[in-house]
Order: structure tokens, then C-alpha cells, then sequence
């Protein structure tokens, strides 16, 4: 890679609204009516499926706990989904409708940490679960490929929360940009 631009198709978070380290994160998705899946989930009455629903989730209380981890000791800890417990699908979300996504942390350790998630429309929660995430559960080749992650998760963080701190990772220099 060479520049910080990258195509990654499952960014299925469209804004951060809230994010307090340490607490929660809220944010928004709206699934797009014209997506190529809601042709087969289902014929004739399209919902959004709800494996797409906890990756949403997991992809917000990701960014918490990435960027509450790195508030705590300075490092990016890379999470990882690991685990699922007590899912539960109240309602179906119909295409185009906008999803409040709420993420709680419940735990946070060296290594590891756990959330307790709602999707939510309007007030009615339509989805909710305890998800656990391991800490670099993939290892990163070397000090390059962990900046190159970092400056990709700043990048994003950007784009999605307005209140994003604009030195968020002080740490990467200009130098560093042609390891992206």
C-alpha cells in the first residue's frame, strides 16, 4: 500500500454521534434499499439482515474500545470479535431506515474486552447482544504494518465522528505515510 486510501467495502457504520472512553459509543447506519443482498433477504419483503446488523455493532464498539485503549496506555489494540452471547432479533429493519447503534462497555482487560450492544429504531430495540473482543488477535508483521492499521483506524475515525481529536494518533508522523 502507499497511500492512505484504501476500498474496503464493509464499513458498516455511517457516523459516530457519541463516544465517551471508558463508557459507550453511539452511532447511525442506514442500509441502502439497492443493496445486491436485500434481493435475497428476502424476495418481496427486504429486510436487513441481522448478521449485518451485529457486524454494525461490532464495528462501533470496536472503534470505542480501540480508541479508549489508546487514551488508556497508547497503543491500538486491533479488536476482534470473538464471541457472541445472548443475541437476540426483536424486530425486522426494513431497507433505508436509519439504525441507532449503541455500544456499553461492561469490561476492559489487558487483553481483551466486552460490550453489551442495541440496535435500535427510533426507541424500539430490534437487535441486541453481549459481544466479547480479543486484543491483536492477528499478529501485525512488524512496527509498520501497526502504524499502517493505526493511521487507517485515525482515518476512519475521522470520517465518522465530527468530535474526533485531530491529533488522535500524535504518535505518526508524516514520515510514517509512506507505510500506508
Amino acid at each position: 500500500m502507499c497511500n492512505d486510501e484504501v476500498d474496503v467495502r464493509w464499513l458498516l457504520v455511517d457516523a459516530i454521534d457519541e463516544l465517551v472512553i471508558n463508557e459507550r459509543i453511539v452511532g447511525r447506519k442506514t442500509y441502502d434499499p439497492k443493496e445486491e443482498f436485500f434481493q435475497d433477504h428476502f424476495p418481496g419483503f427486504p429486510v436487513v439482515p441481522g448478521v449485518l446488523l451485529m457486524e454494525s455493532l461490532a464495528q462501533l464498539a470496536g472503534k470505542m474500545i480501540g480508541y479508549s485503549v489508546l487514551h488508556n496506555r497508547g497503543d491500538w489494540p486491533f479488536p476482534i470479535l470473538t464471541m457472541m452471547n445472548n443475541v437476540k432479533f426483536r424486530k425486522f429493519v426494513p431497507p433505508g431506515t436509519e439504525i441507532t447503534l449503541e455500544a456499553e462497555l461492561t469490561s476492559l482487560r489487558d487483553d481483551m474486552a466486552a460490550v453489551k450492544v442495541k440496535a435500535k429504531v427510533g426507541r424500539k430495540t430490534h437487535a441486541q447482544a453481549e459481544q466479547i473482543f480479543a486484543f491483536n488477535a492477528v499478529s501485525l508483521e512488524d512496527d509498520a504494518a501497526q502504524r499502517r492499521v493505526e493511521r487507517l483506524e485515525s482515518n476512519e475515525l475521522k470520517r465518522l465522528w465530527a468530535d474526533c481529536p485531530p491529533d488522535i494518533f500524535s504518535h505518526l508522523s508524516d514520515e510514517d505515510s509512506s507505510d500506508v
